[in-house]
């Protein structure tokens, strides 16, 4: 506080009025103080009579010596009775030298104190160079313009898109075939010093980057590969060739994933190329039904086989009841869909042998 009043009283100083104490002259000069004729004796009066000044005597509505001196009194402290009449005379320079002051005070406390979020960090700059970095809290510097404080988020996940839906980004694959992908890159900043002093574009090299790395993935896989099956696999590769290259060229920036949104053919040769999917698609299909038939049938016929297994285990166990059991369980199987019914009974023929009985008759029988 005793600083801030020092600095106010020069400051004051250097708005005070440098007139003498007994008001200005009206010829401009600087006031004097009365001279010992002016004073008078020692009882009050004057020695000598007053001097008026040229022309006094003969201009007419000039005022005495006490007069004036009472007007110049009362517009020093403020009141009227100046030249223009009634009214204020100038403004008060205490006030004014307050307001100085006051906003002097508010300018070193609003840039020296910097309240810094959690999700900040806080870049101090002295003369334009880098100084040191303040990280969440309250932080202390030297006010404006000695150091600046730029507040970087390093939090924030920044999204940068690649090749929009309205426009091509045509990329060769590994087998000679051209695909128009879209993909984006998160990134976020890790290093805010690095982030601002090393990239004069930090955005425009992410995106230069990202489609470096995404063309040289590219350029290693089939068109069938980067359409469908390996998009997971393109994706984790480019993100580590951008991370790779980014910190080689210490931008302070961590890549948080790439995701791709389209890739599909040329908008030239996409209906052709969708009908060539369509047709891979169903020769798929079929393939998949082929092969789950023949799964059916091989574990059928592998359950057979372990039924046969079983029935040969008891068959060497007990031949001739097995053997006999066979032949009623077969019976019954192939005469259940018959509708005639064979009873076998001793000295009875359900059926009339012709031809058997033919050849039973005696030779003269027949004649």
């Amino acid at each position: 506080m005793n600083i801030l009043m020092g600095w106010g009283g020069r400051i004051r100083g250097l708005f005070a009025d440098n007139k003498g104490p007994w008001g200005p002259t009206e010829d401009g000069g600087s006031s004097e103080p009365p001279s010992s004729e002016d004073k008078g004796g020692p009882w009050g009066g004057p020695s000598n009579p007053p001097r008026r000044r040229r022309g006094s005597l003969n201009t007419p509505g000039n005022v005495t010596s006490f007069d004036d001196f009472v007007q110049r009194s009362r517009a020093r402290f403020g009141g009227g009775g100046g030249a223009g009449g009634g009214g204020f005379g100038r403004p008060d320079r205490p006030l004014i030298t307050w307001a100085i002051i006051a906003f002097v005070v508010a300018w070193l406390l609003f840039t020296s104190m910097h309240v810094i979020s959690p999700g900040q960090r806080g870049v101090v700059t002295q003369f334009g160079r880098y100084s040191h970095t303040l990280g969440p809290g309250v932080g202390f510097t030297m006010p404006s313009p000695i150091n600046r404080v730029n507040k970087i988020d390093v939090e924030n996940i920044r999204n940068i898109d690649l090749g929009a839906s309205n426009t091509e980004t045509l990329m060769l694959t590994g087998d000679q075939n051209i695909i128009d992908i879209a993909y984006s890159v998160r990134w976020n900043i890790r290093d805010p010093e690095q982030y601002l002093f090393e990239l004069a574009q930090p955005d425009e090299t992410i995106r230069e980057v990202a489609e470096s790395a995404m063309r040289a993935v590219v350029a290693r896989v089939t068109l069938d590969q980067a359409m469908g099956e390996s998009r997971g696999l393109i994706e984790s590769q480019v993100q580590e060739v951008m991370q790779r290259v980014l910190d080689a060229y210490g931008a302070g920036i961590s890549i948080q994933g790439v995701a791709i949104k389209q890739a599909d053919p040329p908008a030239a040769v996409n209906e052709a190329f969708k009908d060539v999917t369509a047709a891979q698609q169903q020769a798929q299909s079929y393939i998949n039904q082929a092969n789950a038939y023949a799964t059916q049938l091989t574990q059928k016929a592998q359950g057979e086989a372990a039924a046969f297994d079983k029935v040969y285990e008891e068959y060497r166990l007990a031949p001739e009841v097995t053997r006999r059991r066979m032949y009623y369980e077969t019976m019954e199987r192939v005469l259940k869909k018959v509708d005639k019914t064979i009873v076998e009974t001793p000295g009875v023929t359900p059926y009339l042998p012709l031809p058997q009985v033919q050849k039973s008759q005696p030779q003269g029988a027949n004649q």
